[in-house]
């Protein structure tokens, strides 16, 4: 080895000494985890602590269609599975089956990754909540649930600034550095002390600003609000209700510690397909009101706030629900995770799509393509 080869080996390695040792100084041991697992995956519930939220005794089964998997889709949308790895397709008409497929070893009983249709389903818990009386209203200031709300800035944050996307704290939503506070939220082992080191440093309800960490303040509310962890409210209040067949999973920063509210909770697509039949019916499953239809309009109502990107007014997100008003005539709704994890709803056909996969394709604007190319093909073989 030549005296040059040797002083740059001896470098490199000193310089990861350093390296790790900043790494650990600095509380960043997830940084390991995150760089051995490299990026987020459908089933990384196999490498995290897991809350089950169980199923009721008697499930609810979906009806099948008579013409159950007779419906050929469009060619174009086969090749899109094929392209972005679909591992499951599945679109409900009137409450009945009416086309399923998987790929890739799935079925209707495999877990896969919700992501950041969690969202959603954290809205939909805070209208639960609001229903039975643990939380007055939207306008009702973090601060009354959280003592790190109650002063300076933060205290200005209302539950609705955070159901907008508007809360003005310091979060970055990057998913490509190991260092950043998303990452750590995924990887790391205390949520709690991550959420404790945001400051407002913006004006709260003043523009839309998409944060996770918008959502995870929403679950410390739900908990302090009800006293129980998020995933046994979600199982009291939404999952038993719904007659769900499967057991679900919320993910864990640590063994008996918090959920990822903002991403991963775990199920199937017939599932999901319920929470988007509790919205297709105003918050509403068989005769019982579960959410208020009023906070089911708001959540799906545009919230009209300057986008910080480019100024804009927002047309395309309520309460954690992301919209398409007037497209080609129908006013949709969806839930969306970042692998191209879908709930879309289209209450004029009384149609409910949901796809699972491990990609996502490129963006249209403030939607996915693959949103359009789904909700083309399907109204163009379903009256």
């Amino acid at each position: 080895m030549s005296r040059k080869v040797r002083r740059f080996t001896i470098g490199a390695i000193l310089l990861l000494i350093l390296l790790a040792a900043w790494i650990h100084m600095a509380d960043k041991d997830y940084v390991y985890k995150a760089i051995y697992y490299n990026f987020a995956d459908i089933d990384d519930n196999l490498i995290f602590e897991q809350r089950a939220i169980n199923a009721p005794a008697e499930v609810q089964d979906w009806a099948l269609s008579a013409n159950y998997n007779k419906v050929k889709m469009p060619a174009g949308l086969e090749q899109l599975h094929k392209e972005l790895e679909s591992v499951a397709f599945l679109v409900v008409k009137n409450d009945s089956v009416l086309y399923e497929q998987y790929w890739d070893g799935y079925s209707d009983e495999s877990l896969s990754n919700s992501f950041s249709m969690a969202k959603s389903i954290v809205s939909i818990l805070v209208g639960a909540a609001i229903r039975e009386g643990k939380i007055k209203s939207v306008e009702q200031p973090v601060g009354d649930f959280l003592p790190a709300f109650k002063e300076g800035n933060k205290a200005s944050i209302k539950l609705k600034h955070l159901l907008w996307m508007s809360s003005g704290l310091s979060w970055d939503e990057s998913y490509s550095s190991p260092f950043s506070v998303t990452t750590e939220a995924y990887y790391g082992s205390d949520l709690k002390q991550v959420i404790g080191q945001l400051e407002a440093v913006e004006e709260s309800g003043k523009a839309f600003i998409y944060k996770s960490g918008d959502t995870q303040v929403l679950s410390f509310v739900l908990e302090e609000a009800t006293g129980k962890s998020l995933s046994k409210y979600a199982e009291g209040k939404l999952w038993k209700p719904l007659g769900a067949k499967q057991d679900a999973e919320w993910s864990l920063d640590r063994t008996g510690g918090n959920e990822k509210a903002y991403c991963c909770f775990f199920s199937n697509a017939r599932d999901f397909a319920r929470i988007g039949r509790l919205y297709l019916n105003n918050g509403i499953w068989n005769g019982d009101t579960i959410v208020d239809p009023a906070y089911v309009k708001a959540s799906l109502t545009p919230n009209r706030l300057p986008a910080a990107s480019d100024g804009e007014k927002v047309n395309f997100y309520g309460y954690q629900w992301w919209l398409l008003p007037g497209y080609k005539g129908q006013d949709i709704f969806y839930a969306r995770g970042i692998l191209g994890q879908y709930i879309i709803v289209i209450p004029k056909k009384d149609i409910i799509i949901v796809r699972l996969g491990k990609k996502r394709g490129e963006r249209d604007g403030n939607h996915p393509g693959e949103v359009f190319a789904m909700i083309d093909a399907v109204n163009e073989v379903i009256e």
